[in-house]
């Protein structure tokens, strides 16, 4: 596969409309057996090998591959990554991404923190605000087959099929933590910002428990992680940007524009409107293509599926 491809895309993905001549961004599911693991699977691309900085909003752990692609540099806070690997684990983020490449393309995974439990043993708290090569943390035959069979799928309607097939084994396995994880991502995704001991009362675990539990799987506390999801919550809408249609409205768990705006400088070092100024045409098309692909315009916003045993 080669950029060409990527930016051809296929009449049945969810592409933004709009985005500039040779980009794209497209988004597509899983197969219905992963979906409590996987969230989504992406592709960007760009023809040109002309660099090009492009923002995006704090999310959970993602797995990236490179694909006929220049190097490409992520910056997270304070923290510069360059280049990263061709098959990379970006953890779970509560800054912005700063990423600059230099054309190609660049096909990601989405992992639900149910989908980390399945994967790996290590807390996701140890890669946050991070990014590692898969080879450090999920291993070096995973890596390279990862970036084998992308190499080698010729069409865009076989992304998918093509990471089902190397995802499922590694998956298959359900792992005894997953109602209490479902749980917690099922209120995190609600509205509202309840405090840490009303979660733990509706979930029916200690508050250490909650945290041990949101610290593993999720990569942060769960104050952080309720905090992270009102702002994009109150973000999108606040900038009409939810699928709605409307705009300027925040969570009604803000006091005030002022309480929001101090979790804008939590969460995307800046204002809203500063952000909005910044280059941001792969976060506008993701946001777009992935609405209407996945459900959901971000993936710290998407519910996760539960498996219907």
């Amino acid at each position: 596969m080669d950029r060409n491809i990527l930016i051809a895309g296929t009449a049945g993905d969810a592409a933004q409309p709009g985005m500039p001549a040779g980009t794209r961004v497209s988004y597509f599911q899983p197969a219905p057996d992963l979906r409590t693991a996987i969230t989504g699977y992406n592709a960007y691309a760009a023809l040109s090998d002309e660099p090009r900085v492009d923002r995006f909003l704090p999310a959970p752990a993602m797995l990236c591959v490179s694909v006929d692609a220049g190097p490409v540099t992520v910056e997270i806070g304070r923290h510069r990554f360059d280049p990263v690997a061709t098959a990379s684990l970006y953890g779970p983020t509560t800054r912005p991404m700063r990423i600059t490449s230099r054309g190609g393309g660049m096909i990601g995974i989405g992992i639900s923190p149910i989908g980390w439990a399945r994967l790996t043993r290590r807390a996701a708290t140890d890669i946050q605000n991070r990014v590692v090569p898969v080879t450090a943390l999920l291993g070096e035959r995973l890596a390279d087959r990862l970036a084998r069979d992308l190499a080698a799928t010729k069409v865009v309607a076989d992304i998918a099929p093509t990471l089902d097939a190397v995802l499922a084994p590694l998956l298959a396995k359900p792992y005894p933590e997953e109602p209490l994880i479902a749980a917690l991502a099922a209120v995190i995704v609600a509205d509202g910002d309840p405090d840490i001991g009303t979660v733990a009362a509706m979930l029916g675990v200690p508050t250490a428990k909650l945290r041990r539990t949101a610290m593993r799987y999720f990569g942060m506390t769960p104050k952080l992680l309720l905090r992270r999801a009102r702002f994009l919550r109150s973000f999108l809408r606040d900038n009409g940007l939810d699928g709605t249609g409307r705009k300027g409205e925040i969570d009604r768990s803000y006091f005030d524009q002022s309480h929001y705006l101090r979790d804008a400088q939590t969460f995307l070092n800046t204002t809203p409107r500063r952000f909005l100024m910044e280059e941001h045409v792969f976060l506008m098309g993701s946001l777009h293509a992935r609405a209407a692909a996945l459900g959901a315009p971000t993936q710290a916003l998407h519910a996760v599926e539960r498996d219907a045993a």
